[in-house]
């Protein structure tokens, strides 16, 4: 296995050498194909769970992982992987771990899923139970915290749990999904929290750090006191980075946010600055698969096929992209991190990200 800085070194190549070179449509497909074979064959349990260790998440990333990727929702991997998913199911609507502090995280992930596999409707009762206890979870009035508050609108990984940006993405992520409109309530809320999240002082975020490291980018939560995965600035501020930062840029365009207001325009112009495949920017290898998975979302959210980044080159983002995925997926199929921090040594985590990731790169 190659150290990590020279995996990294490795990726800056593929990245920088084929800029303006289309990635092959046959090659992509073979690749997502091996992907799918892999989870099938080797990653499901008996019981249709994927990593089960780590509760009803990663099975219900694979599950989205394997429809995008255009494996049927009655295909029997996916059937079961369902059916062990609703198995989470709680009487409050819930889908998560009875007792583990990650109920907003797993639900959401459910949501997903299960809105994945509802084209004929079979799931609208278990997705609208669900959405219902999201919606219990936010921080907003009934948590008593009112819009001055620097957690309101946001969403933690279960009840009264610190909210941040990364589960808030996918508390919207899971609304959008089961239908909820970009105007929604909880979703407006939400988009109080996100632009406190961004280094951008302004009308919309009245907190200190943005002064101290005016960037224009995203860091992980400005609640209790506020924190950015990538540390503080010499000063205090807090770091920006890139899976957070597309996370920002995502959640904005889902909220309905204009392309030509500031805080969009300041998080494009960050991460033009920093625009790259060959690492997370802000994080080196932390959170790589993550960032992939979250970039081309975001990308494929704000539209257009090329990326201008600050020196004015166009990248056609699709092809770069999955040319750094294939060149990362292992023999059997697979792919995993290196760096194994928040369970990116976990293959079918993994795999899953990337599968998701490509399925917004394919022509």
């Amino acid at each position: 296995m190659p150290s990590r800085a020279l995996a990294i070194a490795c990726l800056a190549v593929v990245s920088l050498a084929t800029p303006g070179r289309a990635a092959d449509p046959v090659a992509i497909r073979a690749a997502i194909d091996r992907g799918v074979a892999y989870l099938k064959a080797t990653g499901q349990e008996a019981d249709g769970s994927f990593s089960p260790k780590a509760g009803p998440a990663v099975t219900a990333l694979v599950v989205t992982a394997l429809v995008r990727s255009g494996v049927a929702a009655d295909d029997p991997a996916v059937a079961k992987a369902v059916a062990h998913l609703l198995s989470f199911r709680q009487a409050d609507g819930g889908i998560h771990t009875p007792g583990a502090p990650v109920a907003n995280y797993e639900t959401a992930i459910a949501v997903m899923a299960l809105a994945a596999c509802n084209a004929d409707g079979r799931h609208d009762r278990e997705i609208a139970a669900a959405t219902a206890f999201l919606r219990a979870l936010q921080w907003d009035e009934g948590e008593g915290r009112g819009p001055d508050d620097p957690a309101y609108g946001g969403a933690g990984y279960g009840r009264q749990q610190r909210p941040d940006l990364s589960n808030t993405q996918f508390f919207i992520d899971a609304l959008r999904a089961a239908g909820a409109a970009e105007d929604d309530p909880a979703i407006q809320r939400a988009l109080a929290f996100v632009s406190r999240t961004q280094n951008l002082p302004g009308p919309h975020n009245d907190q200190p750090h943005p002064a101290k490291n005016p960037d224009g980018g995203f860091y992980y939560t400005p609640a209790a006191g506020g924190e950015s995965q990538a540390g503080k600035t010499p000063d205090g501020g807090l770091r920006s980075y890139g899976s957070m930062t597309y996370a920002g840029l995502k959640s904005m365009i889902y909220a309905g946010v204009d392309r030509d207001d500031p805080r969009v325009k300041a998080a494009l112009a960050w991460l033009a600055k920093h625009y790259t495949f060959a690492e997370n920017p802000g994080m080196a290898d932390n959170g790589l698969f993550y960032y992939f998975h979250t970039a081309a979302k975001s990308l494929d959210a704000f539209g257009g096929k090329e990326f201008r980044d600050a020196a004015g080159a166009d990248h056609a983002w699709r092809d770069e992209l999955s040319t750094v995925l294939l060149a990362r997926q292992r023999d059997d199929g697979s792919w995993t991190n290196a760096n194994a921090r928040w369970m990116e040594g976990d293959a079918n985590l993994v795999t899953a990200y990337s599968l998701l990731a490509l399925s917004y790169c394919v022509p």
